[in-house]
């Protein structure tokens, strides 16, 4: 089969396709024939070689979609869509950017779906990633008010479409005023140019604060974050995207605001359940959400598709198709 290897870290050349042995499923495992898979940043972080677990040399990729090639335990039938994320994909195993994985059978989300590969491979990661902001790190509440610090990457546009589904007033940041009308198609009432600071904006709206808010930027910024949020709300921190991971010199007296609640969400394949996955495909299919994808690639375009993400130039989840 062919595969995505990363010997060593490094930049996005460090990616070769290549040919690889087909891997076989033992007993709790379960093959899959990729069709599609999404990047993530954290596939980014372990390319260049700065994230906190995993091996070398490695086939990338935290999550996968495509159907079930062997199942020797019988979970799943032969030929069921699937999704896998997480549990260790990619890093202390071979992931999914490749023709063929094995993944742990816990790990993997049946659905049913007649839509293109490129919008299913958009999905699993990314919505695990918003959902669980909403329901573990915020708790929060339908009709409430959202936050959402980095609206154009892949899980602020799907934190933006699921807030809209569930009836929430949505504020949404960006720093390219062009792309506003993207933020507005996933369903943003406010959007926010963000020129690092934000708060004002938001309470000009919101005069007492939003209701909760999901930091998807990073630590530079969270200080601002949580000053638009009111006493008794809570701001989620859940992305990097800025690449600034910890706070020097952090005293708590003075970064959080009176009242204000901060946690953290990162999440693992448990928290993806076959319902929220197959309720969320079906929203795209009936129109009620819209897929948000970037940009689409071959196999073969994996490293300009791992530039893209390290330069930001697409808004939206980018997709990689294996044929």
């Amino acid at each position: 089969m062919r595969a995505v290897v990363i010997d060593a870290p490094g930049g996005p050349d460090a990616l070769q396709v290549r040919q690889v042995a087909r891997p076989q499923a033992a007993p709790g495992e379960i093959l899959i024939k990729v069709e599609a898979f999404g990047l993530n940043r954290s596939e980014l972080h372990f390319r260049s070689g700065v994230a906190y677990s995993g091996s070398f040399p490695r086939i990338p990729g935290i999550e996968a979609v495509g159907l079930v090639a062997e199942a020797p335990n019988g979970e799943f039938p032969i030929g069921t869509q699937v999704a896998a994320l997480m549990g260790g994909m990619g890093r202390e195993f071979d992931g999914g950017y490749a023709e063929y994985v094995v993944v742990p059978a816990p790990i993997v989300v049946p659905f049913t779906s007649t839509l293109a590969w490129e919008i299913l491979g958009a999905i699993p990661e990314m919505l695990q990633t918003a959902a669980g902001s909403l329901r573990v790190g915020l708790q929060a509440v339908d009709g409430q008010s959202i936050l959402i610090r980095g609206g154009t990457s892949s899980v602020g546009l799907a934190l933006a479409i699921l807030g809209s589904l569930r009836g929430m007033t949505v504020f949404s940041t960006t720093r390219n005023p062009a792309r506003r009308e993207l933020l507005k198609a996933a369903g943003v009432d406010h959007v926010i140019i963000d020129d690092g600071a934000v708060h004002d904006a938001v309470r000009a709206i919101a005069r007492e604060g939003v209701d909760g808010a999901v930091e998807l930027v990073g630590t530079n910024v969270m200080r601002d974050t949580l000053r638009s949020v009111r006493a008794g709300g809570t701001v989620c921190f859940t992305g990097m995207l800025s690449d600034e991971w910890t706070i020097p010199d952090f005293y708590p007296m003075d970064w959080l605001p009176n009242g204000v609640r901060l946690t953290a969400y990162s999440g693992d394949a448990a928290d993806l359940t076959p319902s929220e996955l197959q309720g969320f495909i079906d929203a795209i299919a009936d129109g009620r959400a819209k897929a948000p994808i970037g940009r689409v690639y071959r196999l073969d375009e994996i490293v300009q598709a791992h530039r893209d993400m390290e330069n930001g130039v697409a808004g939206g989840k980018l997709v990689v198709l294996t044929s």
